[in-house]
């Protein structure tokens, strides 16, 4: 049995914890967060793997998006597999026109059995009416694209005033 902590990403609390069979898949973990939160499950998601410092990595979205062959899928991934020990952690991103994200962390493994479950063990805040509005900012490269004073191949450098359509 598994105890796992989901956070909404917004500016007040909202959690909830969940106790699920060790048996689930991630996509009876996806419908499970998303009733746990009061939406039906109907819209596209994915888990993301990810690192203790939450940053995002190999994706595991709901359906097999292969071209060809068995792709990656929720209903291919186990929490015994996925999940393996407290701690780990994973992003799980719900209907991506409104990109509600939440944090998913295991707190505790038991080898106890339960039954009815999954449940909802704590319930903490209501969710906003909105999906918080994210703001998508990349890391700024360290790099020498537009550094003109750096130019050195056979063509030199080609002035802001140069009209290419002289030739």
């Amino acid at each position: 049995m598994y105890k796992i902590r989901v956070i909404l990403d917004t500016q007040e609390d909202v959690i909830r914890t969940l106790l699920v069979n060790d048996s689930f898949n991630l996509e009876d973990l996806h419908f499970t967060i998303a009733k746990s939160f009061g939406f039906e499950g109907q819209e596209m998601a994915s888990f993301y793997r990810t690192d203790d410092e939450w940053n995002q990595g190999e994706e595991i979205p709901l359906f097999n998006m292969a071209e060809a062959g068995e792709g990656i899928s929720m209903q291919t991934c186990f929490l015994k597999d996925t999940l393996p020990t407290i701690n780990t952690k994973l992003i799980y991103v719900y209907d991506f026109l409104n990109m509600w994200t939440f944090y998913v962390d295991v707190v505790d493994i038991s080898l106890e059995q339960k039954g009815n479950l999954p449940q909802t063990i704590l319930s903490v805040g209501e969710i906003p009416n909105e999906a918080p509005e994210k703001e998508f900012i990349a890391d700024k490269l360290d790099d020498n694209f537009g550094d003109e004073g750096n130019i050195d191949d056979e063509f030199g450098h080609f002035d802001d005033d140069f009209d290419f359509n002289e030739y």
